[in-house]
């Protein structure tokens, strides 16, 4: 866990993609696309209020995409807590028609039925197109600052993941010249492991081996070690594990407990105290017709927010939980990454962020402003309470599923960054 002390300034950056960690740096999303109509709320009302509010609003169903291939696994956690809020706040109101499992749109093809009109909200995954979200994709080579730790290492990295998102009005942008408001800019499914059909950690392990990668990030890391990277979503990597098209695969916790990959990879390496890059993955997103709904309910959605960031926390460490039990069953192993290899490893994400700045697509101080964000967020982080209680194989002796509740984080994260974006 990282030392905390008086809270850093954290400087506002001036490079082509700035992160921008102070409040209130942006617009709100409803005045930004200027559609918002009718009566709206403050944040924190009472529900007396809201209900008087919508009393005279028609009901409306939406069409809504979580992260979770069926609505009983682990990571189901955050689309259920999502849709709850929604319905509990508007009294029933607004109703998700929650579809697992993509069944409407694979992620390539998100952006098109968001706009279209097929889906309304969905879970995101905008790194699979880092041309068309390159400020995601930086971020997504940033995410190696924070604490490794099982449990306050994934609420420190979310927490200031999301803030930066939410501060940087180029990201925010991208999403708007597609059409799509954000609801939660920039998610992560967790700390980043190596999951393999074989044991592998030390020099030569990993030479000829084949990676499955996730993101623009992991293919020269990959390489670094001799391994050779192979591009594929996550819903492919099971079978291509199970056939042996691809040797390892590099996985979230989210992800390998919520689809039994580390069934058949269940030989997991990871790195020994620090934290490994391209954690930001995610999103949260609402389509076209999100725009066309009553200021009132717009704002109901995009408060829910805080029960969002509260579901992808309870979702990741539900899942690892999962992941624990999954290695243990396969007779499988958790092991450090041999130094020299995570050495090699690190040095190529240094490398990384070396050539965003070298491009001018993030600013030269990127390094300390992260780290000063990651002191910030520790802090809060032990003055919430939230503490660990051993190493991340030991998960299933003392963290049980939905244990934490995680919203007093997400509320800060909110009142901190998301509120400067709240439809109004």
């Amino acid at each position: 866990m990282l030392p905390h002390g008086p809270l850093p300034a954290v400087l506002a950056t001036t490079g082509i993609v700035p992160l921008l960690l102070l409040t209130g740096c942006a617009g709100s999303v409803g005045t930004e696309n200027g559609s918002a109509g009718g009566e709206g709320f403050g944040y924190g009302a009472s529900q007396q209020d809201v209900d008087a509010v919508i009393d005279d609003l028609e009901p409306v169903t939406l069409v809504y995409q979580p992260s979770a291939t069926s609505p009983d696994t682990p990571s189901a956690v955050s689309g259920h807590a999502f849709a709850e809020a929604i319905e509990e706040r508007s009294g029933g109101k607004i109703t998700l028609d929650t579809v697992w499992g993509q069944a409407i749109a694979g992620y390539p093809e998100i952006d098109d039925a968001l706009a279209d009109g097929r889906v309304d909200i969905s879970y995101h995954v905008p790194i699979y197109d880092p041309a068309a979200y390159p400020a995601i994709d930086a971020y997504n080579k940033l995410t190696q600052y924070s604490s490794a730790a099982p449990l306050t290492g994934e609420a420190i990295s979310q927490a200031m993941m999301s803030e930066a998102a939410w501060n940087d009005p180029q990201l925010i942008e991208q999403y708007d010249e597609k059409g799509l408001t954000p609801l939660s800019p920039l998610l992560s499914s967790g700390d980043y492991w190596m999951a393999c059909n074989a044991e592998s950690s030390g020099p030569g392990d990993w030479d000829g081996r084949q990676i499955r990668i996730g993101g623009t990030a992991q293919g020269p890391i990959a390489e670094s070690i001799g391994a050779s990277p192979v591009s594929m979503e996550y819903g492919e990597t099971f079978e291509a594990l199970q056939r042996n098209t691809v040797d390892c695969t590099f996985v979230q916790g989210q992800v390998a407990g919520s689809t039994g990959l580390l069934e058949v990879a269940p030989h997991v390496s990871l790195f020994e105290g620090e934290r490994m890059t391209g954690g930001a993955t995610a999103a949260h997103v609402a389509g076209s017709r999100f725009q066309e709904l009553p200021l009132a309910y717009q704002q109901i959605i995009f408060d829910a927010g805080v029960t969002m960031f509260h579901g992808q926390l309870a979702s990741t460490m539900d899942s690892s939980l999962q992941s624990v039990k999954d290695v243990k069953a396969a007779d499988g192993s958790f092991s450090a990454i041999a130094p020299e290899v995570q050495e090699t490893m690190e040095g190529t994400q240094e490398e990384l962020v070396d050539g965003l700045i070298e491009d001018g697509r993030i600013d030269e101080d990127i390094r300390e402003q992260l780290t000063g964000s990651a002191e910030k967020w520790t802090g809060i982080v032990e003055e919430l309470g939230y503490e660990d209680g051993g190493e991340l194989q030991d998960l299933d002796e003392w963290y049980e599923v939905d244990s934490v509740d995680f919203r007093p984080l997400g509320e800060r994260v909110f009142e901190e960054a998301s509120l400067a974006h709240r439809p109004e």
